[in-house]
């Protein structure tokens, strides 16, 4: 095993990236790291460090990227074997075939978490418990407790994967029962897992990007498509992090965009757009100069990457994660991928061969039922938006609202899941304008990748559209797009999404305010508070609720406004905090509790800017509810986090 002390050097151009590797790696127990922004810098600080233990690299640099890196560190005696990752967004498999040939140790998708980049470091070493021979051996079709075949499928979190949440739901409220099959849906954090488990037969098929699915297939992965999984549903966003004027090209120059895969419609899509506005967009590769630097990122992972980030300029992804950014306020719609290109593909059912020879019944069955999903999420909006929430955010931790995947659901040019079936020259449209203008992938036979048989069954009695979509590959629709300086008359409410919601409203004297109920745990009656020494005022002490110390603050005193005694209508909410991974739990003591209110987007306002001399960072909104106007705090800029570390201190 390798000691902890391993000195690494870690090679990156982006800063922010460069920030949350390092933060990954310190999360391991590795804190000798040497940061290098390019090849070039990685060549001096090898020359000027006594010990390297092992690389990790970035592949798309400047100056010398990370393939010409791994060369010279090859040919050079003394860092021959030294172990090398390469941190790749490519994704490309003739790419990464590169890569092997030139003596890569392992790979590892970016982003990545600790989990992944430990096992790759595992294997770096040759500490792998699995060989590369067994990693690559399908595992093919298994059988579930039912007798009945267990049918693996991938997703990520994202509405083009929503035909799956809802055929679970079906099945688990019995409006069908499949006969055949046990669905068992996997998500994973990225495209690289999920092309990489089908590739391998750890799943048997997955929802997955066309662009990928078709270069896997160019390399003989046993895989065919078997229906779309959506049509459009992706969306173009800049960052509201400067100034947006004309000449508006100048706002994404020399800046870097964000996608979620290189094969991806997002990168075709986004590519063109740059190009029919003058702009040579592309990925950041040596001796090639860019006027937009392409940079992968994980979906869920691009508005963290966007936000107070001023050397990025947006990004484009599946939804529901552009319309969320702009709902917390840090993006601006672009345009909708339906607006560019009508009723587009996107992801892709695809469906590993030895699965489909062996239990053809299944996937018979398989498709006709994600024909009818898609039929419910077409006829049912509102449900599926609830249903969508629980599927794409299990956990919570996305912040994901039923309002925001509501707006996307019922979009225009937005997702569309009533047609699923494949056309192929749309696909053939796809990987000729990557090959062709990009430069990116292989081309392959669309009309053997689809296995339209289940198509073909699942439709023979519903009418679809089979005539190929139109590509608006103009100058002017793109200028026409590029010129929304500001959001258009009728799209402003989705900047709203995110804080639409429920409310808990009380009052402070004759002003109503409104905090999120998700972060009220109870109500409970003013109770004896135990006062704590050398507190700031606002914090009148602790209470003890059931065993539970909880520091309460008397949020009069908060917004320095006059003290009064606490009568029988006053009340202490109860918050619950996530701080660092703690929950955390304070009191605030209010005059009286009113209602929960349910406040929809069109209700709420932006904070009125009062100048330079008013602090309104705490208010979330202002909402007009009965010609009346209540304050939407945003309790989390309100509260004092330090007081809790005080209280456990005294106590």
């Amino acid at each position: 095993m390798y000691p902890n002390d391993t000195k690494i050097l870690l090679v990156e151009d982006a800063a922010v990236m460069r920030k949350i590797e390092t933060k990954t790696l310190a999360q391991l127990g590795f804190t000798e790291i040497v940061e290098a922004v390019d090849g070039n810098d990685a060549v001096s600080k090898l020359k000027s460090e006594k010990r390297i233990d092992l690389i990790i690299s970035d592949w798309n640099m400047p100056n010398m990227d990370g393939i010409e890196l791994l060369k010279w560190v090859r040919s050079n005696e003394r860092y021959q074997d030294l172990p090398f990752i390469m941190a790749t967004g490519q994704g490309e498999k003739k790419q990464e075939q590169k890569a092997i040939d030139a003596g890569v140790s392992s790979f590892v998708a970016k982003p990545f978490d600790g989990e992944e980049l430990r096992t790759k470091i595992d294997e770096a070493f040759g500490l792998s418990g699995e060989s590369d021979d067994s990693a690559e051996q399908s595992v093919g079709p298994v059988m579930g407790k039912s007798g009945k075949v267990k049918l693996r499928i991938a997703h990520i979190q994202i509405t083009d994967h929503l035909i799956l949440g809802v055929l679970n739901y079906m099945i688990e409220k019995g409006m069908i029962k499949p006969r055949h099959f046990e669905l068992d849906i996997q998500c994973m954090l990225g495209w690289n897992p999920v092309a990489q488990s089908i590739e391998r037969g750890q799943v048997d098929a997955a929802c997955i990007l066309a662009p990928i699915a078709m270069d896997l297939y160019s390399v003989n992965a046993p895989i065919r498509m078997i229906l779309l999984a959506h049509k459009s549903g992706s969306i173009f966003v800049r960052s509201r992090y400067g100034e947006y004027t004309q000449p508006y090209q100048e706002f994404f120059r020399n800046k870097t965009f964000y996608i979620p895969h290189k094969m991806s419609t997002h990168h075709m899509l986004a590519h063109l757009f740059f190009s029919k506005i003058g702009l040579q967009a592309g990925m950041n590769v040596t001796g090639e100069h860019n006027d937009v630097n392409f940079e992968v990122v994980s979906p869920i992972k691009m508005p963290q990457f966007l936000r107070g980030n001023r050397n990025a300029c947006g990004f484009m992804v599946a939804e529901p994660l552009g319309t969320k950014a702009i709902a917390s306020g840090i993006a601006e719609l672009q345009f909708l991928s339906g607006e560019l290109w009508e009723q587009h593909p996107c992801c892709v059912v695809a469906m590993r061969q030895d699965f489909i020879d062996a239990h053809e019944e299944a996937v018979f069955e398989l498709t006709e039922m994600l024909v009818q999903a898609g039929e419910f999420i077409e006829k049912k909006p509102e449900i599926v938006a609830e249903i969508a929430v629980a599927f794409l955010d299990p956990d919570k931790k996305l912040g994901y609202k039923v309002p925001i995947l509501k707006n996307v659901l019922l979009e225009e040019q937005g997702i569309k899941c009533g047609d699923l079936y494949p056309v192929a020259e749309d696909l053939n449209k796809i990987q000729r304008y990557m090959h062709d203008e990009m430069k990116v992938g292989s081309l392959i036979d669309v009309e053997n990748f689809i296995d339209d048989r289940f198509a073909r069954a699942a439709y023979k009695t519903r009418t679809v559209n089979r005539k190929p979509s139109k590509l608006k590959d103009s100058v002017s629709v793109s200028m026409e797009y590029l010129h929304r300086g500001v959001i258009e008359e009728g799209k402003t409410s989705k900047a709203m999404l995110n804080k639409e919601g429920k409310y808990l409203t009380f009052s402070l004297g004759s002003q109503e305010y409104g905090i999120d109920i998700l972060k009220v745990k109870e109500i409970i009656g003013m109770m004896p508070i135990r006062s704590l020494p050398q507190a700031k005022a606002y914090v009148k002490g602790v209470i003890n609720l059931r065993n539970e110390i909880i520091p309460v603050i008397d949020l009069r005193l908060k917004f320095n406004m006059e003290e009064i005694p606490y009568t029988d209508r006053s009340c202490i909410i109860v918050l619950e905090f996530d701080v660092d991974g703690r929950i955390v739990h304070i009191g605030i003591a209010v005059d009286t509790v009113s209602e929960v209110l349910g406040i929809k987007a069109s209700d709420i306002d932006d904070t009125p800017s009062f100048g330079p001399q008013i602090n309104t960072k705490h208010i979330l909104a202002m909402a007009k509810i009965d010609e009346s106007v209540k304050i939407l705090l945003d309790i989390e800029e309100v509260m004092d986090f330090k007081i809790v570390e005080a209280v456990e201190e005294v106590l």
